[in-house]
């Protein structure tokens, strides 16, 4: 990381993460601790909740049974009962209609458990038979309750027995009152507790404050034992699971949950966090600016070597040095004694550079000398050659021209030699303009076919490669010589005579019928490629990594600088370029191009 590569850097990180941990792990207990606290009010509200809940159904079912007995235990009921005659117990119960109002079934039996009348919404088959258990119970004198499960809720039944009491109480017949656990009951304790309420049993949800499409959430946790959390929908909430029948286990048991929404708690929490974060953040933000002063003090003594440092790297003038002041500044002796280093060492750089620049120019110009000496000797030869022809007596008029003709021809050759050793030693300057890439290629393909015999250039244009932002000119040039190249390469030109001893070149001819060359565009998104293929003779493999070197050539009469100076082109224009051959199969050159070079390339 760059923050970490400076001495200031590493100060300031270590001292503002340690504040940064300190302050996290202080938010972090906090904010556990408030949680743990939070979760522990919320179960002891929730067992609150439950245990008065599950108080105020014990009160109504008390109620309810001191009920049933008073009524079971009024003397004309006993006489209606004992008649055995079903209309005379209904129209004797209607009396009893005001206070069983809250009832939801009401059963009377006879001594043999046969039912005598019913009234109510809700009539369980169960009670209808005389195998009923808890009817069973009555007729031999106990009282008993049960729980049975209804499509609208849970049925509290009390049955109670209607007998005459005497020394040995006879028994005349059952009263079993009924009052469901409904959703309608299930409001009430929410309104009194605050918390939903709802009624399960036989792994089934029968009654609920909640919407019913959490049924099927709620069902699993009639079977729990103890307190536990459930998600319904966006809300979480607190669950106590209250059974109905003490000591009673298993799924099938009848049970009340009692369901506490951890909506208000969360908000009060949020707040608290977002309270903390905040106080974190600040913080935070006062300890990384006390770590930065901390950091500043103790490596200012550096600051004015790491700036020449920084200077040295962005231009690359290794040159530069550090001004040393008097004062304060500078106390610090490993601060002075670096400074003292850093100047005396760019110094040297300086004096190495100096040395190496001048052992470069020495270099170049041996090499460039070597090359012009070489390619400069055969023609002043072939002109030597001629003035002594021309200084012949008698000389016929045919003799006269040839021998003008050949001075003619190596001088504009030597003037080649030298335009291309100038265009490659002094700097490019590109002129980018609109082009038209493939009128560009049908230009470049005419220009190199009218420098001579050769091989013909065949195009093979793609229309979504015509526009481009290039040097026209300069990229003609380029193109025109690797060309003519490749048309000399397909055209195999084969000597006819050596060398005479004037030093002219041999005289040559081209195979007839040679493969042609291929120029290819192609368009690739933001940029387009150049192909041109031959299929001369190739390229030797130990030559290939060489071509693009200046000065290098295998081909008679040249300087080695036409690659060269198409490589450089080529890159200036923000492209790239790349050789590939086989011998005897032959070569394919690929230059890619930006589209638009004016953003491809250095200002």
């Amino acid at each position: 990381m760059t923050i970490l590569s400076s001495l200031r850097g590493r100060i300031f990180m270590a001292s503002a993460l340690l504040a940064v941990l300190a302050i996290a792990a202080a938010i972090l207990v906090v904010n556990q601790r408030l949680t743990r606290e939070a979760e522990n009010a919320l179960q002891r509200e929730t067992r609150a909740t439950a245990a008065l809940v599950d108080q105020l159904r014990k009160t109504r079912s008390d109620t309810n049974t001191i009920m049933a007995r008073l009524i079971a235990d009024q003397p004309r009921l006993k006489s209606a009962v004992d008649t055995n005659d079903p209309p005379t117990v209904a129209d004797n119960l209607r009396d009893y209609q005001e206070p069983l109002k809250s009832a939801n079934v009401l059963v009377v039996t006879n001594a043999r458990g046969e039912v005598l009348t019913t009234f109510g919404d809700s009539s369980p088959a169960a009670l209808m038979t005389p195998e009923h258990s808890a009817v069973q119970q009555a007729l031999v004198g106990h009282e008993s309750m049960s729980l049975i499960a209804e499509p609208a809720g849970i049925l509290q039944v009390f049955t109670v027995p209607i007998a005459i009491a005497l020394a040995e109480p006879q028994i005349l017949g059952t009263l079993s009152v009924g009052f469901l656990h409904d959703d309608a009951l299930a409001y009430q304790l929410k309104e009194i507790t605050g918390s939903d309420v709802a009624f399960g049993m036989n792994g089934r949800i029968l009654a609920t404050t909640l919407p019913r499409e959490h049924d099927a959430a709620l069902a699993p946790i009639l079977s729990a034992s103890a307190a536990t959390s459930v998600r319904l929908g966006s809300d979480e909430y607190a669950v106590m699971p209250q059974p109905l029948i003490p000591n009673a286990t298993g799924g099938n048991r009848p049970v009340a949950l009692i369901l506490r929404s951890r909506t208000e708690q969360l908000q009060s929490l949020a707040a608290i966090h977002t309270g903390l974060y905040a106080t974190a953040l600040i913080a935070v933000l006062l300890a990384t600016l006390l770590s930065f002063a901390v950091a500043r003090s103790i490596t200012r003594p550096m600051a004015a070597i790491t700036d020449v440092m920084r200077e040295v790297a962005a231009t690359g003038d290794l040159t530069r040095k550090i001004v040393l002041r008097e004062g304060r500044r500078w106390d610090d002796e490993d601060a002075t004694l670096l400074a003292t280093t850093f100047n005396t060492l760019t110094d040297s750089i300086a004096r190495f550079q100096r040395e190496i620049s001048q052992k470069e120019r020495l270099s170049s110009l041996g090499r460039l000398s070597t090359v012009i000496a070489h390619e400069v000797r055969n023609p002043l030869m072939i002109i030597k050659g001629s003035l002594h022809a021309l200084r012949a007596p008698g000389l016929a008029p045919a003799a006269i021209r040839e021998a003008v003709t050949d001075i003619d021809e190596e001088v504009e050759r030597l003037n080649r030699i030298v335009n291309e050793v100038l265009d490659f030693a002094r700097p490019i300057r590109f002129q980018l303009a609109p082009t038209d890439l493939n009128a560009l290629c049908t230009e470049s393909a005419a220009a190199s076919q009218a420098s001579g015999p050769g091989a013909t250039v065949d195009l093979d244009l793609d229309p979504h490669a015509r526009h481009i932002t290039t040097d026209h000119e300069r990229l003609r040039i380029a193109l025109v010589n690797m060309l003519v190249n490749a048309r000399h390469a397909a055209g195999v030109a084969i000597p006819t005579a050596p060398r005479d001893g004037q030093g002219r070149s041999p005289v040559e001819t081209v195979v007839a019928d040679s493969p042609p060359v291929v120029l290819k565009t192609r368009g690739q998104g933001p940029r387009v490629a150049i192909t041109i293929g031959d299929h001369g003779a190739g390229i030797d493999p130990v030559h290939l990594p060489h071509v693009f070197d200046p000065y290098f050539t295998t081909k008679r009469g040249g300087t080695g600088l036409g690659l060269a100076i198409a490589k450089n082109i080529v890159e200036g224009l923000g492209g790239s370029i790349s050789v590939s051959s086989v011998v005897g199969r032959g070569t394919e050159i690929r230059i890619d191009l930006p589209i638009d070079a004016a953003a491809s390339t250095p200002a």
